[in-house]
């Protein structure tokens, strides 16, 4: 692995044990982590979870590596916030791309813009933060960049796999679950969106805007 991203221009470092982690990425933060799922010490979910927890480091995205294919699996990474999951056996080359899709959506979402703004909602690309009633709200990076995309096409039917292709900016080979999975946290996260996203059955989502409060 180390190789195939020399390769592709990357500087990667290698930790042999989960105990390692949280303090080399707490000590100076990468611009990615991929995550074995089996580590000795301490797993990868545990490290995913700490990190996601940790406000110093909560917007490092997660890649998730691992020889576990079962769906629970997956889906139990996705919850915790990792950005995307990977299983073994999988092409060094897959790896790479999927490492390159991550760092231009992180990217991009740092990009900056004009704050947008959804009922009680803010969201501002400069600083990378939402507040929700003028308190700050912790998201993950590929959260936040749902949270806008959602925002900037408001009133748009949009299907999983648009925003697979959109927001994730790769064909993601798990199916479309993974959408499922960080739309129900932005709602948990952020009450507000529970009713202004709407499921469009068999096919995806859309936020409408919030019925203005009577007075």
């Amino acid at each position: 692995m180390a190789h195939h991203l020399a390769k592709a221009g990357y500087t990667s470092e290698i930790l042999a044990a989960g105990t390692e982690v949280l303090a080399r990425v707490r000590r100076d933060p990468p611009d990615l982590v991929v995550l074995d799922l089996m580590l000795p010490g301490l797993s990868g979910l545990e490290i995913c979870r700490s990190m996601r927890a940790d406000p110093s480091v909560s917007g490092v995205p997660i890649i998730m590596l691992t020889a576990r294919t079962e769906e629970t699996d997956r889906i139990v990474g996705l919850e915790i916030g990792s950005d995307d999951y990977v299983t073994k056996p999988f092409s060094p080359k897959e790896l790479v791309a999927r490492i390159g899709a991550v760092l231009r959506r992180t990217s991009r979402g740092r990009a900056g813009g004009a704050p947008l703004r959804f009922g009680p909602l803010l969201v501002d690309p400069d600083r990378h933060l939402v507040t929700l009633d003028g308190e700050e709200a912790r998201l993950t990076a590929k959260e936040f960049l749902l949270l806008k995309y959602l925002i900037e096409h408001r009133g748009r039917v949009l299907s999983r796999h648009v925003l697979l292709s959109d927001v994730w900016d790769y064909k993601y080979t798990g199916g479309t679950r993974t959408v499922d999975v960080h739309i129900r946290r932005l709602r948990e996260k952020l009450p507000v969106l529970s009713d202004a996203i709407v499921t469009i059955k068999q096919f995806g989502y859309k936020l409408v805007e919030p019925a203005p409060q009577r007075q």
